[in-house]
């Protein structure tokens, strides 16, 4: 979902860099897959086409972080459409 974003922490020998991806549009989302010693994250839309993507050697994160954003309260519960019921039309 757009802002959604990962936070990734990286070993830079002498210091630690700070490198963020984040959905930058509707419809998008972040997805980390760690595979064969190496850490991705992607932007990727609905589709599944990936649009940019982070690789990072997994010895060298120090932290992942993942940050979504806040949903509305009422978005997620099941049954809450937002519009009222139908009447019975037999009463």
């Amino acid at each position: 979902m757009k802002g959604d974003r990962v936070e990734i922490v990286v070993d830079a020998g002498d210091t630690t860099r700070t490198y963020e991806v984040v959905a930058s549009r509707a419809g998008r989302r972040v997805e980390t897959a760690v595979r064969r010693g190496v850490v991705e994250v992607s932007e990727v839309t609905r589709s599944g086409t990936v649009v940019r993507t982070a690789r990072f050697m997994a010895n060298r994160v120090l932290a992942l972080v993942e940050q979504p954003v806040p949903r509305e309260d009422g978005s997620e519960k099941p049954g809450q459409s937002g519009r009222p019921f139908r009447e019975d039309p037999e009463t």
